[in-house]
């Protein structure tokens, strides 16, 4: 205590000595003294009615004076006044001095009435010289603000400052967002926009001002008040809104042929700290107009804070992304797995030089290399692991189908054969909607790995392992005496089944993109295909949900709300781009490629969907399941398919293990793979 005391006592001392060296603080001081005997002075007069020269009066002024100068004073640096740059002055600056101003009043009474019991002093003086004080007080510090803003403009006008060309900017929205944006126009001069007007759908506002700025009409009458108000650019500034009313807003700034931007949306917008600097050019995210996901932070941080977490795929788009969100819950030690270089070098400098996390450990290598899989458990000790990592690319899998085999099936097997061993207590496979009645072999693999997570969790595991982990369980020590009591394990199993996520590697965005800037055309494979779409930040939100909520082998689904027509999305994406589908960049259908289908699902024949606490989250409850030792039966067989490079024989048997599937042998046929029975 009495350190903690000399301490604060040494600060406080530093601070004072730091501030009494700056001339600007004694002629702050020297004002405030003024104002203080000013205020007591006015407080006499107006009480007395001007006679404060009547020698009572007059003596008793005199006597109170130095008392009220030794007690405001000190109690106004007591409460920081002296410690603002009083060009910033705000609503926070001007109550602390009411506060400051209040307790001040209240040590000079009970001061008072120590020394004398308050005899033949009028009790409205101090009231009214408590008023004047905060009038006083206040007037001087937002005059120093006013001044300082003053100066600035009135350079720009002399021509002592070199002008800066500024764009008249329309803003759409009058709400809280708009004046946060307003508010930083106003004090940062070197901003590049001149607010001119505000719109709004509330017919209310029409008429009212926001920090000066007028509220002109409806958004619906954008067009005419653009140039009515000759604006050069317009800003979007709604922070939250549905896709739908995004695209309408997007309408109707396109219908104005001026350049226009948006703030960013809930996502992006950290406790409510919007920014000019953080205006951008419209996405796709903002037309999808996805809602706030809701995490249960506390039941999130129970299975993650202090934990060690392995994350496979972790310098893709989805593992990347959960390393991010992952560090809000302060874990202990993030291990990164990754088979590419340059993705974990990407992430790993992020973490380090953006995020600096020093407790990341980067390992290159691929999931299905059990000898380097099982070191880094045995060093390491991951108590949860999400496995991101896996082939997405649905034409070249369906042309290299051993590479999901290897990559996707075995690489799975084998990573939750480990976590067994060591005793993970949480594992989180990431799934596809293509794994549902799929027609490819990217989603029939994943499909695998689901039946592959309901048939070691603990409920259902006959416990047998592969036989490649009982070849290496000759090596650890510990092995033999799992397998005896196997089928007891606690490791947690859950799947999670989401659409495809934009932004990700395996997004058709990217490619659309690049297609507009090179002026076309932009290829859509069928004017009638649809798919699901999530943002990355959000997908990835939600998996830890999952992972919160899982008590083994359930099968998570997330909600992906109506699916996108791929052609209207292509069309948007254009528009975002300043142009027009069909005359200034062409369409064309190029038709469905090796594996796709018109439209994707996530819920297969014979599961049953139920609803969770969780708005965005719902849970498969099937009976699809194939016992572990038949699995591994069957993943022999897929094995020596795979090591041959049998197409065919692949296809087949993933047909055979997964009656659903429906494969595509058209590529078979064109090499003569194929021959009919």
């Amino acid at each position: 205590m009495l350190l903690a005391l000399r301490t604060t006592l040494l600060l406080q001392l530093s601070i004072a000595k730091r501030i009494s060296c700056n001339p600007k603080f004694w002629i702050i001081l020297s004002v405030d003294i003024v104002f203080i005997i000013l205020s007591l002075y006015c407080a006499y007069s107006l009480r007395f009615e001007g006679n404060l020269f009547a020698l009572e009066q007059f003596s008793q002024f005199l006597g109170i004076l130095p008392i009220m100068v030794c007690v405001k004073i000190p109690t106004f640096y007591f409460w920081g006044l002296y410690r603002g740059m009083w060009r910033y002055t705000s609503t926070e600056d001007l109550f602390n001095i009411l506060k400051a101003t209040f307790i001040a009043t209240i040590i000079l009474v009970a001061i008072l009435l120590f020394i004398n019991r308050f005899s033949g002093l009028s009790r409205s003086v101090f009231i009214l010289d408590t008023i004047f004080t905060f009038l006083l007080i206040c007037g001087h510090r937002v005059g120093i603000r006013f001044l300082f803003n003053t100066s600035y403009n009135t350079k720009d006008l002399l021509g002592e400052r070199e002008p800066r060309a500024k764009k008249r900017l329309l803003l759409v929205g009058a709400g809280d967002a708009a004046e946060k944006i307003l508010r930083e126009l106003k004090t940062n001069h070197s901003l590049p926009y001149t607010p001119i007007a505000l719109l709004d759908d509330d017919p209310q506002k029409t008429g009212l001002k926001i920090h000066g700025v007028p509220v002109v009409g409806l958004v619906e009458d954008l067009k005419e008040h653009a140039l009515f108000t000759k604006a050069e650019e317009i800003l979007i500034s709604i922070a939250s809104t549905n896709g739908k009313e995004m695209k309408r807003l997007v309408e109707l700034c396109q219908g104005t042929k001026i350049p226009f931007k948006v703030i960013p949306v809930y996502g992006e917008i950290l406790n409510g700290n919007i920014s000019v600097r953080s205006i951008r050019d419209l996405s796709y995210n903002d037309l999808l107009g996805r809602e706030e996901v809701d995490l249960e932070q506390d039941k999130i941080g129970d299975y993650l804070a202090g934990k060690t977490v392995l994350i496979t795929g972790a310098g893709g788009s989805i593992g990347s992304e959960l390393c991010r969100q992952i560090l809000r819950f302060s874990p202990e030690q993030l291990v990164l797995f990754d088979s590419s270089e340059e993705n974990l070098y990407n992430i790993q400098m992020e973490l380090l030089h953006e995020k600096h996390i020093t407790n990341a450990i980067t390992i290159l290598g691929k999931v299905q290399d059990l000898r380097l899989l099982n070191l880094v458990f045995c060093q390491y000790r991951p108590t949860v692991v999400f496995h991101a990592a896996a082939y997405k690319h649905v034409p070249l899998i369906e042309r290299n189908p051993w590479q999901a085999v290897n990559n996707n099936i075995f690489a799975t097997q084998l990573l939750i054969e480990t976590s067994i061993v060591y005793r993970v207590e949480r594992f989180v496979l990431v799934s596809t909607d293509k794994a549902v009645r799929p027609t490819n072999v990217m989603g029939a693999s994943k499909r695998i790995t689901e039946l592959l997570m309901q048939a070691y969790d603990s409920k259902n595991w006959d416990g047998t392992f592969s036989s490649t982990w009982q070849e290496m369980g000759k090596d650890v020590e510990s092995f033999p005496d799992l397998i005896r009591s196997a089928p007891n394990h606690d490791t947690r199993f859950m799947a999670v089944r989401f659409g495809n996520v934009i932004g990700s590697s395996g997004s058709v965005i990217p490619l659309f993109k690049r297609q507009i800037e090179h002026g076309g055309p932009v290829t859509v494979t069928h004017p009638e295909i649809t798919r699901y779409f999530m943002s990355i930040d959000e997908a990835a939100q939600l998996i830890l949900q999952t992972g919160a909520m899982g008590n083994g082998g359930e099968i998570f689904i997330l909600k992906m709300g109506a699916p996108v027509k791929i052609d209207n999305m292509a069309r948007d994406l254009i528009r975002l781009a300043g142009k027009e589908p069909d005359t200034e960049i062409e369409i064309k259908y190029t038709g469905l490629r090796e594996g796709e289908k018109l439209y994707e699902e996530l819920i297969t024949v014979g599961e049953g969907i139920v609803d969770t606490h969780h708005k965005k989250i719902m849970v498969l409850q099937g009976n699809c399941f194939i016992a572990c030792t038949e699995l591994h039966n069957y993943l022999e067989d897929l094995a020596n398919e795979s090591r041959a490079h049998d197409s065919l024989g692949i296809k087949q048997l993933l047909k055979h293990i997964i009656p659903e599937y429906i494969p595509d042998i058209s590529f078979e046929k064109s090499v003569g793979y194929f021959e009919p029975s």
